[in-house]
């Protein structure tokens, strides 16, 4: 559910972001690098953080595997420093940019990455992201589905994203209208993207923490940062390259601290 989730709402920020650029040109050459910015650090500190205050809150003394919870920071950590920090040192390129055939490796190795974490968290090490026994949550031992319903809400899920995904269309020229006319800097623009998208993970992440499976919390939010780059990066490097949009991923000196 949670890996799901995480891919729906990935779906939606790189609809968003690809039709941006597409409209903005030049003056949006930094919308990738600043949505992705700005949903880690929303996840890292505004949906995490909230988890665990409503949740301590309600249950006092809550629980979370060190042992899930770490590599994926630590992919977290990879994945941001591949893809928003290493661009402004580079020197084949501008600084802040790479090059056709960097772009092409960095695509290629956040997909890997986040495909190997996917498998150890879905396979290899399961038991690490699983929530403990004394959940208050009758769902997580919710009884598989049967073919016919995954196929329904499979169906249903496609349909869902292909309306949601036009709707981010018609939604992105009002999105730089209010920044324009708040007379906001533009990198409010990645802000709002990473907020609208971050709406559904986090209410999820919220309800789980409340029934006391804070690492559900966990896997919810950070697995939506994963995907977020992982995923995200790779589809507007290809955008990028193939519509020559131009693309700037390097974070300013402030944002790399």
């Amino acid at each position: 559910g949670t890996l799901v989730l995480a891919l729906a709402i990935t779906v939606i920020e790189t609809a968003l972001i690809v039709s941006l650029m597409l409209s903005g040109g030049e003056h949006t050459a930094a919308l990738a690098r600043d949505t992705l910015y700005a949903t880690v650090m929303i996840i890292c500190n505004g949906v995490v953080g909230l988890c665990l205050l409503l949740g301590g809150a309600r249950h006092r003394v809550q629980q979370f595997k060190v042992a899930g919870t770490g590599p994926a920071l630590a992919a977290l950590v990879a994945l941001s420093t591949l893809t928003l920090v290493m661009p402004v040192f580079t020197t084949s390129s501008p600084e802040g940019t790479y090059t056709t055939a960097q772009l092409a490796f960095v695509a290629v190795a956040s997909t890997a990455l986040w495909a190997v974490f996917v498998f150890v968290q879905t396979v290899r090490h399961r038991d690490y992201f699983l929530p403990d026994e004394n959940a208050e949550d009758g769902s997580l031992h919710a009884e598989p589905p049967g073919k016919l319903q995954a196929l329904l809400s499979g169906g249903l899920l496609m349909l869902a994203l292909v309306a949601v995904v036009g709707l981010a269309k018609a939604l992105s020229p009002g999105i730089e209208d209010i920044v324009e006319a708040a007379s906001l800097p533009k990198a409010v623009v990645g802000v709002l993207i990473a907020v609208v998208v971050l709406a559904p993970e986090t209410w999820a992440a919220v309800r789980a923490a409340r029934a006391n499976r804070l690492q559900t919390s966990m896997n919810l939010a950070l697995g939506s940062a994963l995907a977020s780059i992982g995923l995200t990066v790779p589809a507007v490097v290809v955008a990028s390259v193939w519509l020559a949009l131009p693309l700037h991923l390097g974070l300013a000196p402030k944002d790399m601290a």
